[in-house]
């Protein structure tokens, strides 16, 4: 079996399993009621490299109907915007905001940690700008490496936090960012954590193509940095917030455990219905409980000077 190769060090990587199109379609279209568009015709590796990354492949990220389609679905109520308004990453990576630094955020959204940097030169890159109608900060439609070429170490700071896990070539996206700081800068990554209770999960499509291409650890945040030629300031690991309970209480309620290790998706009625009482008592507890205080960590965040 010919391994893969890891997207970050170029080492080969560890075949944990393999997924067939046709159970991540169905998936997609039972929980989420969308389709995942694009897959891969053939069936999709999930790999570990010895960086500490696991990752997919072949993968493509998901197209503009795709994701258009899933938070339509998943903001009724307005609850994935109030979401996006406190991230676990923001009051960390804003401590190390200055009065007057620039900064450049990736994957902005309607620009909520704009508000917790109201002294900095705040730009930010989307997609899709017109998506949100409380959009206040300077959010441009442009690609990041558009950007990234009119704009070399134009930044005091670039950050994204949970977008890198989105993109097919990771390391061209954080070299990119690198690359839009100056000298001294600092670059700032977060993402959800592998493992966690969104990948004990079993059958947790929103954790699989075309949504989520890669799934990080502490190991794999230093390797990128290290590949980059950054210097690694910290890795941080933090829990879920108040606004996010859910997948913590979907992970800690499932009643099947995907294993650490893998394998995480399978075509087994157990394991869907598992997941269907994980959503459902998720839902419940969600409403009615308090995030724990010892709520194990979901997000990795790391936090590295450029040379």
């Amino acid at each position: 079996m010919t391994p893969g190769t890891c997207p970050i060090t170029g080492e080969d990587a560890v075949l944990v399993q393999e997924v067939s199109p046709g159970l991540l379609r169905g998936l997609w279209r039972r929980a989420f009621g969308v389709e995942p568009t694009p897959l891969p015709a053939g069936r999709i590796g999930v790999w570990r490299s010895p960086c500490g990354l696991v990752f997919f492949a072949p993968a493509e990220e998901g197209d503009g109907a795709f994701y258009e389609a899933l938070y339509r679905r998943l903001d009724a109520g307005g609850r994935v915007r109030a979401a996006g308004r406190d991230r676990a990453e923001y009051p960390h990576a804003a401590a190390r905001i200055r009065d007057g630094d620039a900064v450049l955020e990736v994957g902005a959204g309607a620009g909520a940690f704009a508000r917790l940097v109201p002294g900095a030169r705040y730009v930010g890159l989307d997609p899709n700008p017109g998506a949100y109608a409380d959009r206040a900060a300077d959010i441009r439609a442009e690609s990041l490496a558009a950007h990234a070429a009119a704009n070399p170490g134009a930044y005091d700071a670039a950050v994204a936090f949970q977008v890198i896990e989105h993109v097919a070539d990771p390391l061209a996206f954080a070299a990119d960012m690198a690359r839009c700081v100056k000298p001294g800068g600092l670059l700032m990554l977060g993402a959800p954590v592998w493992p966690s209770a969104m990948t004990a999960i079993p059958d947790f499509v929103f954790n699989a193509p075309p949504h989520h291409l890669s799934w990080w650890s502490e190991a794999a945040m230093r390797a990128l940095a290290a590949r980059l030629g950054l210097v690694v300031e910290e890795t941080r690991l933090l829990p879920p917030v108040q606004a996010q309970p859910l997948i913590h209480w979907m992970g800690r309620l499932a009643p099947i455990k995907a294993p650490p290790e893998g394998p995480w998706f399978a075509a087994r009625r157990s394991w869907y219905a598992s997941l269907a009482v994980s959503i459902l008592l998720g839902r419940i507890a969600a409403a009615l409980l308090p995030l724990p205080r010892n709520a194990a960590p979901m997000f990795v965040l790391l936090v590295a000077r450029k040379p």
